[in-house]
């Protein structure tokens, strides 16, 4: 091990990913109290005050903070949830929960979403405390719940429910910290926006019968598989978000290639032929509104022999900046054809894509942090695909950043299909540099 603090942040990540606080989206799921307790436990170590908030039984959140000299000077908030997706062991390498060190990385669930970052800001934010650090204004350590099911127990109910304890002008959180650009000119992603979350329900029905008797029956799954298939078949087409252009600026591809990717018209075919199936979907993922079907529900009355009267299918929508629900809407209307009213749509959640600026004072100290690291780095304002709880603070009015500092030997290719994906896992040297990266900015900024 590197240094006293990348074995902290190590051991902390190794814990909270046993800890198994893993959130399918029903209420009383994440059960985040037991990595709530062990980061207060943390905390209190170093004589840190630590507030708890829980939204639901088992839905801790906790706050953390060291008060500013100033009351007039920007705080800054280092913000990580503590809840996982779930993992099918089958798929894996190594056990899912078992936060083994193995040839210098550590594995599990959650190990890059998101745990690496929470572990490696508490480590970072109780190095600061034991130093006896005096920040200019509040320095916030915020551990949340349910972010991977749309904050409703978390960073949302703190939104509603006790916003003056979680506030803060600047805000960083995941994901961030990939490398990118050439050689010569060297860039470390920062991402600045994201794109929307529109999930939508849509219900499906038809009319009960006698499975042995198929025949010109109304079978509402039949339908809902034709759903499933237009939805899969549709293909908006691609349009670019004001990032996107200094997003390929950044990319380490030949002029050509970067024209290309600048195409409106010639974007998706270059896509479809890309040899890297990570690479294409990101990129897809950059440029166009998209639709994932993932769920399906019959209402736990499905039986083998029971033709299904309703079937609801829950589809996994990201916008691009500028749609809202209306255009979510027409997308649907023209993805289902003459299946559209065939189907009950409710909304789940519909949240429009968000974008920070890049002209203060903590986008300086980005770049100052991680050029200790790597002189000759430029930071790449990007916009991740997925939704984190930056949008919630956005939307509060502060400047919130998908950052961190990762190893130049990790893959972006790689890196993105361990989101949510088999084996996920992640080096030592990303943790030393990434809770390198929180004490450099925070000393930078608030000193």
């Amino acid at each position: 091990m590197k240094d006293s603090t990348t074995a902290q942040t190590v051991e902390l990540l190794q814990t909270l990913i046993r800890n198994a606080c893993v959130n399918d989206g029903h209420a009383d799921s994440g059960q985040e109290v037991r990595n709530a307790d062990v980061l207060t436990s943390t905390l209190e170590e170093s004589g840190l005050a630590v507030e708890r908030f829980e939204a639901h039984p088992g839905r801790v959140s906790i706050v953390s903070r060291i008060e500013g000299r100033d009351a007039a000077a920007p705080s800054l908030c280092l913000m990580g949830h503590t809840d996982v997706v779930p993992a099918n062991p089958d798929g894996w390498r190594h056990d899912p929960f078992g936060g083994e060190l193995i040839h210098g990385e550590v594995w599990g669930r959650g190990a890059v979403d998101m745990l690496n970052v929470t572990s490696s800001m508490a480590v970072a934010f109780t190095t600061l405390a034991k130093e006896g650090f005096q920040p200019s204004g509040d320095l916030i350590y915020f551990a949340v719940a349910d972010e991977e099911a749309g904050s409703t127990y978390g960073a949302q109910w703190m939104a509603d429910n006790h916003r003056d304890a979680m506030a803060a002008d600047y805000v960083l959180t995941e994901n961030g910290g990939l490398h990118g650009g050439s050689a010569k000119a060297p860039a470390i992603t920062v991402n600045v926006g994201e794109k929307g979350v529109a999930w939508r329900r849509l219900r499906v029905t038809g009319t009960p019968g006698h499975g042995s008797m198929p025949f010109r029956t109304d079978n509402a799954l039949v339908k809902a598989a034709a759903v499933v298939q237009r939805l899969a078949d549709y293909r908006p087409p691609a349009r670019f978000s004001e990032l996107w252009s200094g997003q390929v600026e950044f990319m380490n591809v030949d002029d050509e290639l970067k024209a290309l990717l600048r195409d409106e018209r010639r974007i998706d075919d270059l896509l479809a032929s890309m040899p890297n199936v990570g690479s294409a979907g990101f990129l897809h993922a950059c440029t166009h509104t998209t639709f994932s079907a993932n769920v399906v529900d019959g209402g736990g009355i499905m039986k083998t022999n029971v033709i299904p009267d309703t079937v609801d299918l829950e589809v996994d929508i990201r916008t691009l900046p500028g749609d809202d629900g209306e255009a979510v809407t027409e997308h649907l209307r023209t993805a289902l054809g003459d299946l559209w009213d065939k189907v009950d749509v409710e909304v789940i959640m519909n949240d429009p894509a968000s974008i920070s600026r890049t002209d203060n004072p903590l986008w300086t100290a980005l770049e100052r942090g991680v050029t200790v690291e790597f002189p000759s780095a430029r930071l790449n304002p990007g916009m991740t695909v997925g939704f984190t709880d930056a949008r919630v603070y956005r939307e509060m009015g502060s400047v919130a950043y998908g950052a961190g500092l990762f190893s130049p030997d990790l893959d972006p290719g790689d890196f993105s299909r361990r989101f949510h994906g088999h084996n996920e896992r992640i080096d030592v040297e990303s943790l030393r540099l990434t809770t390198n990266l929180w004490l450099n900015v925070a000393r930078d900024l608030l000193g």
